[in-house]
């Protein structure tokens, strides 16, 4: 008898294209193919902990608190909510962050300059004022700050708690570090390198932050009125259950989490951890990968930071929710 039965592949198969495609767009298989195989140096070396975690399917988890988390900065949430289109086209959204996570994560170096510049591009042209007035650019770099701490350590939390492969204290750090090295060339300002720093910075912005209308309405529909089929709802109250209890409890109590998903907070990790290994089990593995050297000064001028905690055959991505 054949193990697992074709039937059980051809599910698998059907369920990794049906994923990379809604996450990475109907282009999915030659971004990944760019990302993976194009020749060339990338910004990180294959040990560095930045890809440990990019490529673990816990981003799925990691990727949705952070844009909670985000939410509750409220010239940030102001700027997102007039100009980012997330409501209106939240799937082209998400495929082009995805898009910028793979190519700066795994790609050449080229195309993450490319891929860096052009957000660069859009941000020079957001602007506005907040309903109470206050003026905002996306090119400051105190909000680019909040808006990569915000998703570095949310990052970090999921892949610390539903990873394949948690990493040590060391990794941490080195992961921290990686992330700063990205967010320096965006124009962030002055970012952590450390996971004390991280921790630390995090702490310094919570004065700014508080509950609007933006990040109450950006909650319900995050959470509560996702724009999917009706046989995706239940697997994704798990991941939205997992991705609220992730975050510190400060944070959950700004939000305004919908009763659903409160109902499912004391099953969230065993679900987060059911629903990791399913995509993981989806996700079918990357293009080979061509033999890459770190570029030196690609990612800003930052010392890179330690290794992640992770064997050599570990290194390549296993579900990362682009083209990882």
């Amino acid at each position: 008898m054949v193990w697992p039965p074709p039937v059980v592949g051809r599910a698998r198969t059907r369920a990794g294209e049906v994923l990379l495609q809604r996450v990475a767009g109907p282009s999915a298989e030659r971004t990944r193919a760019r990302v993976h195989t194009t020749p060339g140096p990338r910004w990180f070396a294959p040990d560095r902990p930045v890809r440990t975690v990019h490529g673990d399917a816990s981003m799925y988890v990691g990727g949705l608190a952070a844009l909670l988390l985000q939410s509750l900065h409220p010239v940030a949430m102001a700027a997102v909510a007039a100009h980012s289109g997330f409501r209106g086209d939240p799937w082209g959204r998400l495929q082009r962050t995805s898009a910028f996570l793979a190519f700066t994560t795994f790609g050449a170096a080229e195309d993450a300059d490319r891929a860096v510049e052009r957000v660069r591009a859009v941000h020079a042209r957001v602007r506005g004022r907040t309903p109470d007035g206050v003026p905002y650019r996306a090119s400051d770099p105190h909000l680019l700050t909040w808006v990569h701490i915000a998703e570095a350590e949310c990052f970090l939390r999921a892949h610390q708690r539903y990873g394949r492969h948690p990493l040590d204290r060391r990794g941490e750090d080195g992961y921290v570090a990686d992330m700063a090295r990205v967010a320096r060339r965006l124009g962030a300002d002055d970012p952590p390198a450390t996971r004390a720093g991280l921790t630390a910075r995090i702490a310094a912005y919570r004065p700014e932050l508080r509950a609007t209308p933006d990040s109450r309405a950006t909650a319900r529909f995050l959470l509560a009125q996702p724009p999917l089929p009706a046989v995706a709802r239940p697997p994704y109250a798990l991941l939205a259950a997992a991705a609220v209890e992730l975050l510190p409890p400060w944070a959950r109590a700004l939000l305004d989490v919908p009763y659903t998903t409160r109902l499912l907070l004391p099953v969230a990790r065993p679900g987060g951890r059911a629903l990791t290994s399913a995509i993981r089990w989806a996700t079918p593995p990357p293009p080979t990968a061509p033999p890459v050297a770190e570029a030196t000064g690609g990612a800003g001028s930052g010392a890179p930071g330690p290794p992640a905690a992770r064997s050599p055959q570990d290194s390549r991505p296993e579900a990362a929710p682009p083209g990882g």
